[in-house]
């Protein structure tokens, strides 16, 4: 019988672990909101910021400003803007790529795919017919035609637009 030594996963899969817990993403990038290229645009409770690991280009996310884990923690004018903003961003993203479909999705907890635990956030992803291909599947690679920069700066000045800014 082989046997493969892993003593490092110890703390992971017993949950005790001495390292500090790892900053949120969303709440960093809130907190230098004036200089953090992703995001797009800022409203009153809500922001958005594009994925930086993107399924397609133009995947961006609405994230409450407040650290809030899940739609029932939202107050009700945080969830009206949450909701508004993700209609926004549909139209934004319908206008400056033209695709055939959007992804609008939630991911509550680990064991549903969330890669961001506590902080809700609603993935808003463009499709197109054929967008996907043997890459994802067999290469663990997505092709993406568009830089980020690139997105950010095309989607940054649709989001303005859209709010009349």
């Amino acid at each position: 019988m082989d046997r493969l030594w892993t003593p490092w996963r110890l703390d992971y899969v017993t949950g005790v672990s001495n390292a500090p817990a790892p900053a949120c993403i969303f709440c960093e990038a809130l907190a230098h909101i004036d200089t953090e290229p992703l995001v797009l645009f800022r409203g009153q409770a809500t922001f958005v910021i594009l994925n930086k690991y993107p399924y397609n280009n133009g995947h961006l996310m609405v994230v409450p400003n407040r650290h809030a884990s899940r739609l029932s923690d939202l107050n009700a004018d945080e969830l009206v803007e949450f909701i508004r903003l993700t209609q926004t961003a549909e139209g934004v993203l319908t206008g400056a790529y033209a695709p055939h479909g959007l992804n609008l999705g939630l991911n509550l907890g680990k064991s549903a795919g969330a890669g961001v635990l506590d902080h809700l956030h609603m993935h808003v992803v463009p499709r197109w017919n054929g967008d996907t291909n043997f890459m994802s599947v067999v290469g663990e690679t997505r092709v993406l035609p568009e830089e980020l920069p690139v997105t950010a700066t095309r989607l940054r000045a649709a989001f303005a637009a859209a709010a009349g800014r």
